[in-house]
This record gives C-alpha cells, structure tokens and sequence, in this order.
C-alpha cells in the first residue's frame, strides 16, 4: 500500500491520497481544489487516481472532489449520512455514490471502510483503512474534523457559521457518543486527522500531523472525560469566532464547488490599472506588505493583509468576493503570484485579476499623487487619553476578550468587522488592537478605507498592555 498525506499550508489542512501498488489505482480524501499536488505525487508513484471521497461538507475551504473528479474521471464517493438539508446537491450524478455507515470503497487490495461519526458535522464520516495484501485489519483511520491531535473538530461551526439554529448543543452531544465508538478501538490504529494547528476547526489542535488511538485516548482531553454534560460544556467554551467565509464554504461545498479547470491568472499590472480600478470604485487594492511598510507609504484606500501564515484566514473574514482583487506583492514573479492564488482558490475566491510589485506603490506616488500613510502608536500611548476621547476597538476573539481586556473597550472580532461597520461613529478617533499587533493592522486598513478618517493602530496590542501593567478588566462589558 502507497500512503502520502499532502499537507495545504495555506489551511494547516491535511488530505490524503492511498494507493494500491499491485494494480496501480488510487483514493484521494479531502483534496482542496488546488489539484496539482495529488496529481504530482500519483504521477511519480505511477498511480491512477480512480476514487475521491470527502469525510463530511467543509467549512474551512472549498473541496476539490469535483475538480480533481473533472480533472481524472475518478468516481467521487459522498456521505449520505447528514440531515435531509445538508445532503449535497450533486449527489444524483451520475459519477457519485453515496455512502454511509458500514459502506466500503475498494482499491485494488485495500479496503476503505466508512464509520458514521456525527459531532463536529451531522454528516461526517471517518475511514478505517486496510491494506488487504498484507493484514486483515485496519492500520489506521481518516478521522477528517472528528478526532484531531490533542483535540476534537469543534461542534459548534453549523449554528455559527452556517447559522443553523439549534446544532450546536446537539452536535456536541453527537460528538460524546462518537468519541465513546473511537475508544474502542485499538491503541496501535494509527490517527490521520484532517487538521492541525492553526486550524479554526478545534481551539486546541497539535502541531504533529498523527497520532495513534492509544496516545489520543490517554492524552486527548476529549476523551478524559465519561460525563457526557461536562464534556458538552468544555467542548462549547471558549470556541473562536470562525473565519468570515466559513459559512460560504459550507454552502458552496454543499451544492458543489464550480469546476474551474485551471487556477487564475493574474496579470501584472501598473500603477495606472490601479488608478482607474480604484477612480471606478470597482477593484480592491490588496497591500500584501508587512504591517510598518505599509503604514510608511500605500496606495490610499487600499487594505493591507500581510503575507504570513494567516493571510488566507484574514482575507476570508475582509475580502469581497463580488468584487476583482488586485495585490500589491514583495516582488511579483511567477511562483509568488502562483503562491497567492493557490492561498486564495482554496478559499473560493475566483476575481484575482491583477498582480504588482512594489515598484506600482512608487509609480503612484510619482504618477497619481501623494501615498497614504497609516498612525501607529504605542498602546501605552492610551494611558494619557481621557475616557471618550476615542473608541478602543477591540477585534479579538470572545474568549481572548473574557479572559481579559481594555477598560471600556468596545470588542468587534476581526470576522465580524465588515458586517458591523455601522456600529462604529466616523466622528470619533478610533484606536484598534488586538493581542500582539497581527489582526488590528488589517482591521485598522479596513476602516480607513470605509470612510474612518482618524484610525490609529495600536501596536504591541493586549499583551504588551498586560507586560506594562495595564489596568484590565474581565467579563463580557462591551462585548
């Protein structure tokens, strides 16, 4: 049996793509639709890729089973385990079965048995897997968003992202006794999750990309615990706001990701395209520069999201999907360029129409007039401001906040800002921070170029405050 898990940086997010070497054909598990990864690996190994599964409807990014399905003429397997409203809508094609508890996809000599595991989605499947030709037992299991390392997938993304009412609670209760079957099974099966850390998908996820079941069940926190009302309760405290795009996910992967064929193509622009993209209040300008080299000098009105680890998260929760994007790049080549659009397919995003290098912030400010410039300031700096001289704009996530926060602080997370614009005065400084500068340096681009004229950025954020001696305040307060 050939076993490669192919790691998406972009997501922290783990597909897999088993083969059997005896006849030459392959299964792939939780593709993204970047495909080339998967194709690379079964054209070196001499493999064809004949199956493609999904373990349940994501939320976190758009699958690639009908991509990579379009793209080899593989028959795509999808659960049918999930509720009558979350069965996907492409489910009658005619290269689609659909599978539930008990159900096995064969490849050659392995054997790929579907196990119903309901908690962090009503429809999820797990997939014990089995090399026929040399055992007739399973080596290890997919467990997709179900048990992760160190964690378990968080049940609360239907209600919160989807805003189906009511799951939550429910799917919580689904997980215990899913998490009371995966017990059972064998120390030595080894534990190929879908996740690791980073991943909005659990709040406390490991940074090694397996484990077995024996190590999960003695130092999983998840499974500690046999009181099915203590485990619902830790299980639902303390999640984070999930990602802005989260619930567009779910939707999209329901009904079923469009093809695309092949990724986009941004052309390289000049600073000129940018003028008459922005003069027509058509394209957004996305500075993809750090935080400092942004505030020195950018092209007015344009966001700035730093090109780092959790660029495709911040973009999800800020970008619009309805409108062309153009990027302010470090240096724009090919691979760069071809590394931001893989960043963002993945997490639907399809109008990526131009690309610059930084010589385009240069041209404007020689060609179109003077550069924004961005006020950053010491956090400490709030010391000396008398209460309502400004809001303090808090954009963390709920349990950062609860933990501790500014007196008086008002909390919007970063998620929750473009929808939540309205709520905040025009008239009145602003001041945003966030824990150590990361997140308040996209939110404080975002106001600017909303119409906020007086946006500081407050840098060190709520850790430096701490480190200071700050006076906090804990609860909900402004939240």
């Amino acid at each position: 049996m050939f076993f490669r898990r192919i790691a998406n940086d972009h997501l922290f997010q783990s597909g897999y793509l088993i083969g059997c070497q005896a006849n030459g054909t392959a299964l792939v598990v939780d593709p993204t639709r970047v495909i080339e990864p998967y194709l690379a690996v079964a054209r070196q190994e001499g493999l064809e890729i004949v199956a493609v599964a999904d373990t349940h409807i994501h939320a976190d990014y758009v699958s690639g089973i009908r991509e990579l399905a379009a793209a080899t003429g593989a028959r795509m397997y999808l659960t049918g385990a999930g509720p009558a409203d979350w069965q996907y809508a492409f489910r009658g094609e005619s290269n689609v079965t659909v599978i539930g508890d008990g159900d096995t996809i064969t490849i050659g000599n392995i054997r790929v048995v579907a196990k119903h595991t309901p908690g962090h989605t009503p429809e999820h499947l797990s997939f014990l897997v089995t090399d026929g030709a040399a055992a007739d037992a399973p080596m290890g299991i997919l467990t997709g968003d179900f048990v992760f390392v160190g964690d378990v997938g968080r049940p609360d993304l239907l209600e919160r992202a989807a805003h189906v009412a009511g799951t939550a609670e429910a799917g919580a209760h689904q997980l215990f006794q899913s998490l009371q079957w995966f017990k059972t099974l064998p120390d030595h099966l080894q534990v190929w999750p879908g996740h690791g850390a980073g991943s909005a998908c659990g709040k406390g996820l490991g940074a090694v990309p397996q484990s077995t079941v024996g190590y999960e069940r003695r130092y999983n926190w998840a499974l500690g615990t046999d009181d099915e009302a203590l485990f619902v309760r830790q299980v639902l405290a303390g999640q984070p706001e999930p990602p802005g795009y989260f619930g567009r996910m779910k939707v999209i992967n329901r009904d079923g990701p469009p093809v695309l064929g092949r990724l986009p193509e941004p052309r390289i622009v000049t600073a000129a395209d940018l003028a008459s993209e922005v003069a027509a209040g058509k394209g957004v300008v996305v500075d993809t520069r750090p935080a400092a080299v942004y505030a020195a000098g950018h092209i007015p009105g344009s966001l700035n999201l730093p090109l780092n680890k959790s660029f495709t998260s911040y973009a999800g929760s800020v970008l619009s999907y309805d409108r062309p994007l153009y990027f302010i790049l470090a240096e724009a080549g090919p691979e760069s360029v071809q590394a931001l659009v893989e960043s963002l397919v993945v997490i639907g995003f399809e109008q990526l129409v131009g690309a610059a290098g930084t010589a385009a912030v240069s041209e404007w400010a020689a060609e179109q007039g003077a550069l924004a410039t961005a006020s950053l300031q010491d956090i400490q700096s709030l010391q000396g401001e008398q209460s309502g001289e400004s809001v303090v704009l808090d954009v963390r996530n709920r349990p950062e906040w609860d933990a501790g926060h500014l007196p008086g602080a008002r909390l919007i997370p970063l998620p929750e800002l473009t929808a939540r614009l309205g709520e905040l005065p025009k008239d009145v400084p602003i001041r945003v921070h966030c824990q150590s500068g990361a997140r308040s340096a996209v939110a404080a681009s975002v106001l600017r170029a909303s119409g906020f004229a007086d946006v500081t950025d407050l840098s060190g954020g709520f850790l430096a405050w701490m480190a200071r001696g700050g006076a906090v305040e804990r609860g909900r307060g402004n939240a």
